[in-house]
């Protein structure tokens, strides 16, 4: 007498729910992977901790080193 098309179950069917589930699941992992793509270097930790990284590196001399933290703390 009345026709519901598909048994009711809708347009995705039996394991519909899953496409959803993984639907989302993809949005969610694409924003959260856009916004640590789009990080800045100075989020990944201090001026000073860069500041030492590239004196340890030596990329710069000690006389650098002391001039730039001087001028970072002001």
């Amino acid at each position: 007498m009345y026709y519901f098309g598909h048994m009711g179950m809708g347009y995705f069917g039996l394991f519909g729910w899953i496409w959803i589930i993984l639907f989302w699941a993809a949005v969610i992992w694409f924003i959260v992977w856009l916004a640590t793509r789009t990080r800045t270097p100075e989020a990944k930790g201090s001026h000073i901790d860069i500041l030492k990284e590239r004196y340890a590196r030596g990329e710069i001399t000690k006389k650098q080193f002391e001039e730039m933290k001087e001028d970072l703390s002001k």
